[in-house]
């Protein structure tokens, strides 16, 4: 496995490596932050706004963007290399010379009705305790920050969400609950997120939505993308049994 250099900005520099004879992954970085998240996000842009011959789409993460592309058209396309992965490397190396854009990176603003604690959020006093607060200050700050998508993964439909008060920050489970009910809102070191579907999961839950993360027969099936902006409601048990299932 090869890796090139190049520089995207002046102040950060990326690295390259083959994933497949498909793919490629583009490294900026190995911790999460939003500096990185809005990296990652320009550059995706720029790629998909002025994409190579055999360009086929891209897989955006916290620190990375794996591209992939049809190896057959990379490997007859006019681009300076012999391998696709030469080809290909070549081409990003080319286009992160250039400087990064706001552009591109706005999403939806999306409100999040959660209902917190009780049975919905059975560790919500867990979180609570971790951090010497009440469940009442937990749910303040938990509802009172704004959140950015960084990327779906895990399962589908789950949204890796950055921006959540380091003051709430706690460990996993040590023994993950064996059935997460869909909806259920969690905390897992600095990350929020909400799980799609119900699966086995370590997450601490405090709380849950009555908001259909995920569901296969709609046009997008996934209620929520890289690039959202998230805000959560706190509802109350009676708000939540009112949502149309």
């Amino acid at each position: 496995m090869s890796e090139q250099q190049g520089d995207f900005a002046s102040d950060y520099s990326i690295s390259i490596y083959a994933l497949s004879e498909k793919a490629v992954t583009v490294v900026f970085g190995h911790v999460i932050s939003e500096t990185l998240w809005r990296l990652v996000s320009s550059f995706n842009w720029l790629l998909t706004q002025n994409p190579f011959s055999g360009f086929t789409t891209t897989v955006p993460a916290y620190s990375t963007l794996t591209v992939f592309f049809d190896p057959l058209v990379v490997a007859s396309a006019d681009l300076p290399g012999k391998t696709c992965y030469e080809k290909v490397s070549a081409y990003l190396k080319t286009i992160s010379h250039n400087e990064p854009s706001q552009t591109g990176l706005g999403g939806n603003h999306i409100v999040i009705p959660v209902c917190y604690g009780g049975n919905f959020g059975p560790d919500i006093l867990t979180v609570a305790q971790n951090n010497g607060l009440s469940e009442a200050e937990v749910i303040a700050l938990h509802s009172g920050a704004s959140y950015s998508v960084y990327m779906i993964g895990f399962v589908p439909g789950f949204a890796y969400m950055g921006g959540m008060p380091a003051t709430l920050a706690t460990a996993r489970k040590e023994v993950p609950a064996a059935a997460i009910p869909a909806g259920s809102v969690g905390i897992a070191g600095l990350q929020t997120g909400i799980y799609p579907i119900e699966i086995p999961g370590g997450w601490q839950i405090i709380g849950r939505t009555p908001l259909q993360l995920f569901d296969a027969k709609r046009q997008q099936p996934a209620l929520l993308k890289g690039g959202d902006s998230i805000t959560f409601k706190a509802i109350t048990i009676e708000e939540f049994n009112a949502y149309p299932e």
